[in-house]
């Protein structure tokens, strides 16, 4: 398959080389005539070990070219997959400036193309940007309709620095975000031969999907270091605490509770919770995260409660007051 990618940086610059490797033509796409300077010469323009060789041996065989026009590569390729940045705002906020951008030059491309081409974000990006920015915006510049002239798609990447050839030849999963059934039967047939899970949700899923990923990642490595930091104040090896906790992979490090659903409660977490919290305390630790866990749980219960209220019943029937079923026991129950 013929494939543009839009952004040259660590994302871009990583699937040109690894999709060049597996035998597709990639016209790398950027605005920096530096980065696509690079590129023609088969030099990668990011450190990332095994880079270089991937971009070297498929400038050599022909199968990587970079050009600063998007007209040229969406007319070149089958499908375009956009890789710029979405840095944050001064208030946290997403900036989507460079993908807007990038839609408008793949619009006004679209335009003057008769066949299909699908158009795929690898950006992270809030869920709703690709259906409420990105295709309004490819359809303006190119006068067409997504869905029936075009294709879109969102395929989030999971690469991390220093080991990104390795994620992207051994995913933990492959999540294709679909407008349409053609559109990810397109995109589909570039992870041909992956033995990850594919899933093809809807767009809005698999936007989500990446920032459930990453902020889970980052709760993850607060958690550890607050137990942790408990733990030291306590004189205690933090390492041993942690390694004979991750050893429980029915409950800790398992699907076990990540569902959505109801508050917690019962006799052991709240009590728990409250004790070791208020321990950290007098040892002088601060535990945010820990902190933040009892009053998430009462929002929680609290939005509940407004959705009930919301509905402008009299009378409400309860089936089963525990915290949880086949028990009596009533301590805590949300």
């Amino acid at each position: 398959m013929n494939i543009s990618v839009f952004g040259l940086g660590y994302v871009g610059a990583v699937v040109t080389g690894c999709f060049a490797r597996n035998g597709h033509t990639v016209v790398g796409v950027d605005v920096r005539q530096s980065k696509v300077d690079m590129l023609n010469q088969g030099v990668s323009p990011i450190v990332e070990p095994g880079l270089a060789e991937l971009i070297a041996e498929g400038r050599q065989a022909g199968r990587i070219w970079g050009t600063i026009s998007a007209e040229d590569a969406v007319l070149f390729t089958d499908i375009s997959l956009i890789c710029v940045g979405t840095p944050s705002t001064v208030e946290g906020g997403l900036t989507t400036d460079y993908i807007e951008g990038v839609c408008g030059e793949i619009g006004a491309a679209l335009a003057k193309k008769d066949s299909y081409h699908v158009v795929v974000d690898r950006s992270t990006i809030l869920p709703g940007t690709v259906e409420e920015k990105m295709i309004p915006i490819l359809e303006r510049a190119s006068g067409k309709k997504a869905g029936a002239d075009f294709g879109v798609a969102m395929n989030p990447e999971f690469l991390r620095e220093s080991s990104a050839i390795k994620d992207f030849d051994e995913p933990p999963k492959t999540v294709i975000g679909q407008f349409d059934e053609r559109s990810g039967d397109v995109v589909a047939q570039l992870y041909e031969g992956l033995s990850a899970p594919l899933f093809r949700p809807s767009i809005k899923v698999a936007e989500l999907v990446k920032y459930a990923d990453n902020v889970f990642h980052a709760l993850k490595i607060v958690f550890g270091n607050e137990i942790g930091s408990i733990a030291k104040a306590c004189g205690m090896d933090s390492h041993e605490v942690m390694d004979i906790f991750c050893a429980d992979r029915k409950l800790n490090i398992s699907p076990a509770y990540l569902k959505p659903g109801f508050a917690y409660g019962g006799s052991c977490l709240p009590k728990d919770l409250r004790a070791l919290t208020y321990h950290a305390h007098q040892l002088g630790v601060e535990v945010p995260v820990l902190d933040g866990i009892g009053e998430s749980n009462k929002a929680h219960i609290q939005r509940a409660a407004t959705d009930i209220a919301a509905l402008g019943a009299r009378k409400i029937a309860f089936l089963g007051v525990a915290f949880k079923a086949d028990t009596d026991d009533l301590r805590e129950t949300p």
